[in-house]
């Protein structure tokens, strides 16, 4: 993103954010709005009123619940990344049951925070997926984690690399190289970080990046990880 023109102030983030419960909701807004680079454009009662109201102002994030009437949450968040590619979402909940977190992933959710999560790290996620990163709270992130291990250890007659079994479904396969970094992104690091770890700079992890989701038919770094657990021979 460019800086803002001379005497210009950056554009507010635009955010909704989609809770059926009333206190936590307004909760919300009003510790959000209070961030002068965050406006709170709308609040959604339930997951239909999230897809209705995505759709008319076009927010720049949505915060979003997963136990609401109507449509769940994961039903919202499909819904929307399919219509509104360019607006991410933050998923934030009480829930962390492996289904509903690999659900909202491959619905395309670009973070996934409990409930629990500080003031400060539900701002730095929601500013960060605005710039299209993907965040993960620690508890899902070790799930991921897990997932992908679990996969990386299942065993076969010549116990290839993680990257070999994944790319044996795939028309392109994944190098070696895409292969640690995608076992990275499932850590939740970002380039920079990962960049550090595979000495390369961090321009040139962001085109792994691309190419890898390109690969695996990936909207969002953390559905690259999914994608490759889905993969299992």
């Amino acid at each position: 993103m460019s800086a803002p023109a001379p005497g210009l102030a950056a554009r507010p983030l635009r955010l909704l954010i989609a809770d059926d419960q009333p206190l936590i909701r307004r909760g919300l807004a009003m510790i959000l709005d209070a961030e002068s680079d965050i406006d709170v454009v709308g609040q959604a009662i339930d997951g239909v009123d999230a897809i209705e109201q995505a759709l008319a102002l076009r927010p720049d994030v949505v915060v979003m619940d997963l136990q609401m009437p109507r449509a769940s949450g994961v039903v919202a968040t499909r819904e929307i990344t399919a219509k509104l590619p360019a607006t991410g979402v933050v998923v934030l909940t009480t829930y962390d049951q492996d289904d509903l977190v690999f659900d909202a992933i491959r619905a395309g959710a670009r973070a996934y925070l409990l409930k629990d999560a500080s003031e400060a790290e539900v701002l730095e996620t929601i500013r960060a997926v605005s710039r299209g990163e993907s965040r993960l709270s620690p508890t899902i992130a070790r799930k991921v984690m897990e997932q992908f291990r679990a996969f990386a250890a299942t065993p076969s007659s010549a116990s290839p690399p993680p990257a070999a079994r994944v790319a044996s479904h795939l028309e392109e396969p994944l190098t070696d190289k895409e292969g640690r970094i995608l076992e990275l992104i499932a850590q939740g690091l970002s380039n920079k970080q990962i960049g550090a770890k595979v000495f390369l700079a961090e321009g040139t992890v962001k085109n792994y990046v691309s190419r890898i989701m390109e690969k695996l038919h990936a909207r969002s770094r953390t559905e690259l990880a999914v994608r490759a657990l889905e993969r299992r021979s």
